[in-house]
């Protein structure tokens, strides 16, 4: 008798998904696309439906959905590896994937933008304390390397850098690159566990080890393997010290 296969969890996750599909020609014009990605993105606020993909997106996110068809754009079909990218985008977190789509001759002749609403790995499965709140807070942080989606538990996370419209994420083993921008980030972590403490800065209360003083400046001491002090602005430093149960004599 053949042995019943077990799903991988990765898998069986995955098959949970719906999926969002967009065919765009060459110059980057929806052509069509799915039902699910009509639901998703405001497909009735953009017409005519012709228009370039980026204006389905938020502001925010217009640099990196170009980033992605760019760096399409300039792979050889036969080493076209799918461009992977995470999107932040109101009440959803979105793993999008394009692929550069080429004739008989090997020529581009559009593209396919495919996507995953992520949301319900990422977010947290209960949140009593945020209940009133539209924004869903993240349970896990998504991270990517060599186009592929790893997921980081926010209770491993000691802090987060700022890299322009993405994000340095600090654990216990490394850094790590996350897509999300940091005022992404912030607005979905838990602000009773994690705070900005610097415009480049956000760092898990939970991980802090002390408070550093060299001359007018505070900065925090972060648990190993942090190496690098993290620096406090003047006007957070009050909040700081107040999260971490410390007096301004201290």
């Amino acid at each position: 008798m053949d042995a019943k296969a077990t799903p991988l969890p990765s898998l069986y996750l995955f098959e949970k998904f719906e999926v969002g599909i967009i065919h765009l020609d060459q110059a980057r014009r929806v052509v069509a696309m799915n039902d699910f990605a009509r639901k998703v993105l405001p497909v009735e606020e953009k017409q005519p439906f012709d228009k370039l993909v980026t204006s389905f997106h938020p502001e925010r996110s217009k640099p990196k959905v170009k980033f992605l068809l760019d760096e399409a754009s300039g792979c050889p079909m036969a080493n076209a590896v799918p461009m992977t990218m995470i999107i932040n985008i109101p009440e959803q977190v979105l793993l999008i994937k394009v692929s550069r789509l080429g004739n008989a001759q090997g020529e581009t002749t559009g593209f396919a933008l495919v996507f995953y609403d992520v949301t319900q790995v990422v977010r947290h499965d209960k949140e009593p304390d945020h209940a009133s709140s539209e924004v869903m807070l993240l349970s896990r942080i998504p991270l990517v390397a060599n186009h592929k989606v790893s997921f980081v538990d926010t209770s491993d996370v000691l802090c987060l850098e700022s890299q322009a419209h993405y994000t340095r994420v600090l654990t216990r083993d490394g850094y790590h690159f996350c897509n999300l921008s940091i005022g992404d980030l912030q607005a979905r972590l838990d602000p009773h566990k994690f705070m900005r403490v610097h415009r480049c800065f956000i760092v898990n209360l939970q991980a802090v080890a002390g408070l550093d003083r060299n001359g007018g400046k505070t900065a925090l001491i972060l648990q190993a393997p942090a190496k690098q002090p993290i620096p406090i602005s003047r006007k957070i430093l009050p909040k700081v010290r107040e999260a971490l149960g410390v007096s301004m004599r201290s």
